[in-house]
């Protein structure tokens, strides 16, 4: 059957009403959420380990977070400042756009409207999060029995990093001028560190380098970036938006091969990974 013109054009505003209407099926709820790329990424990287503070509250799209952590495809991501609910939907958009697959275990420690969303009665949980290509066993959830100014703790998980079992750790330390609070979480961090021979230690400790309550975890396992030491730290790269190294990736029994720290427009935190000697 042939339509005029006409009726073409009404048909196609028809269905373009509707999709104002109905609302886009992306989980973000972006009615034109970032293009899918033109090749996918097909698979993780294999021993390439994150960590990233995503930034919260911030208006930021999870479809853009998504891109970001793509772009280098970790096999093994901590995420803190994260809210259960964003991190699902960075997990679809890794897979569905992407065609990245990840398990992914949650260490959340409030439970916080303001930062979240939900209800009053139903807030949303908050805390950190680990995204592993591989399944995560033995999850374990901490809060520290003095968070600061805020609720802090974290959570540690056993997954597969160079075909060998491995404790990861992702922790999120005090805000900045609480220094006696930060030194008191490394111990408790540390002490469950030290039981592991080989161990993965990332998260935001909220520390520059030469801080003193990075005393302790530095005996346990070494800064991801060999530059990097308590002193000198004028070669350590900096990780945020006020050019301060406050994020970390400690490696126990580890042996980097490459590090790397990259500015994102999506948070006031910079992504960092380290390739791995396994």
């Amino acid at each position: 059957m042939m339509f005029g013109r006409g009726t073409q054009l009404f048909a196609a505003a028809v269905i373009v009403a509707c999709m104002v209407l109905v609302g886009p099926s992306a989980p973000s709820g972006a009615l034109f959420a970032r293009s899918v790329p033109v090749e996918a990424v097909k698979d993780v990287v294999p021993n390439r380990v994150m960590t990233w503070n995503i930034c919260n509250p911030c208006e930021v799209g999870n479809v853009d977070r998504a891109a970001e952590i793509a772009a280098y495809a970790p096999q093994v991501i901590g995420l803190q400042e994260a809210c259960v609910r964003d991190v699902e939907r960075i997990r679809e958009y890794l897979e569905s756009l992407h065609g990245l697959v990840y398990h992914v275990e949650y260490g959340t420690v409030l439970r916080s409207w303001g930062r979240c969303g939900g209800v009053p009665w139903n807030p949303g949980a908050y805390g950190q999060a680990v995204l592993s290509a591989a399944p995560m066993t033995d999850v374990v959830n901490v809060e520290y029995p003095d968070g600061g100014s805020e609720d802090r703790g974290y959570m540690a998980v056993t997954t597969m990093v160079g075909g060998q079992p491995t404790r990861v750790f992702n922790t999120h330390l005090a805000h900045r001028r609480q220094e006696e609070v930060r030194a008191a979480q490394v111990g408790v961090v540390a002490a469950e560190v030290a039981r592991h021979d080989r161990a993965i230690v990332v998260g935001d400790f909220n520390a520059v380098p030469d801080a003193a309550e990075l005393a302790r975890m530095r005996g346990l396992a070494a800064d991801a970036d060999p530059q990097c030491h308590p002193s000198p730290v004028g070669t350590c790269r900096t990780t945020t938006d006020w050019h301060s190294k406050f994020d970390y990736i400690f490696l126990r029994d580890i042996v980097p091969l490459e590090h790397r720290v990259h500015p994102s427009a999506y948070s006031d935190h910079h992504l960092q990974y380290a390739d791995l000697d396994v």
